[in-house]
């Protein structure tokens, strides 16, 4: 059954989050695997996976499209993640500010990259260290200064999460074997959908990014994990390939990559 590869699950109301899960259960998704902001985020998100076990996995990072944290906050984070190196974990959202950075230029604005790539550095090099998967937020032309330190510290498990980009980027994420999730605008945006009909089936993965909201089909409409069913349904129409055969291929993939657990 699905998994939903990537969803902020701490952003819901508090009072939302269990009938969100439940549903989503009983509609046969299998896990979630629930990303991080900041440390505060990666507290609940950690009381979230223990209260789950099995069913949430948890990544620990902070979310690049925020400014960058402090040395001594960046080094205390790192310190409480490496601290839970006993329990299962993946390494995220971290990345680059690619909208950020727009917006500041957009502005006529100076933006300085470096302290962005100097904490994306440090997480790079704590999955490394760790051996954890890396839930990466790295679009265009950002990805391609992932992919430089993903080659430099010899990750082999990066999870580019909702990725746009040049064709010579995606080659360059296909051939290092990195893994790219779909959210639901696969079904309206046509460069998501040329990229579902041609990046590699074993290297693909279903998310939500919930709860951002979406248009098309899903305007108005809150964001839950459930969607995902939709997202195997349309790459699953846009390859020509049997639903189910797509569905226990995404499945099989997520839990690879995230070392989930068999039967869970």
């Amino acid at each position: 059954m699905p998994f939903d590869a990537h969803i902020h699950l701490d952003k819901y109301d508090a009072d939302e989050r269990e009938r969100l899960l439940d549903a989503a259960f009983r509609a046969g998704v299998d896990g979630i695997v629930v990303v991080s902001m900041d440390m505060a985020s990666c507290e609940e998100n950690r009381r979230l996976a223990r209260r789950y076990p099995g069913r949430i996995m948890p990544a620990y990072g902070y979310h690049p499209e925020q400014p960058p944290l402090p040395e001594d906050e960046l080094e205390q984070l790192c310190r409480w993640i490496r601290e839970h190196r006993h329990e299962p974990f993946a390494i995220g959202e971290v990345g680059l500010p690619y909208y950020l950075r727009k917006e500041a230029e957009g502005r006529g604005e100076p933006f300085d990259l470096s302290p962005y790539l100097r904490q994306l550095e440090r997480f790079v090099r704590l999955a490394r260290d760790l051996d954890r998967p890396l839930v990466l937020h790295a679009v265009y032309e950002d990805a391609d200064a992932a992919l430089d330190l993903l080659e430099r510290y010899g990750i082999r498990k990066a999870h580019f999460h909702w990725f746009k980009g040049s064709e010579k980027t995606v080659a360059r994420m296909a051939a290092g074997g990195y893994f790219v999730s779909f959210t639901p605008d696969v079904r309206y945006e046509p460069d998501i959908r040329e990229l579902a009909k041609s990046y590699p089936i074993e290297l693909t993965m279903a998310e939500t990014d919930g709860p951002w909201p979406f248009e098309g089909p899903y305007a108005g409409r809150r964001t839950v994990p459930e969607m995902v069913l939709d997202v195997i349904r349309e790459i699953a129409s846009l390859r020509g390939m049997d639903e189910a055969r797509v569905r226990r291929c995404l499945d099989e993939n997520t839990r690879r990559f995230y070392d989930w657990p068999a039967g869970s």
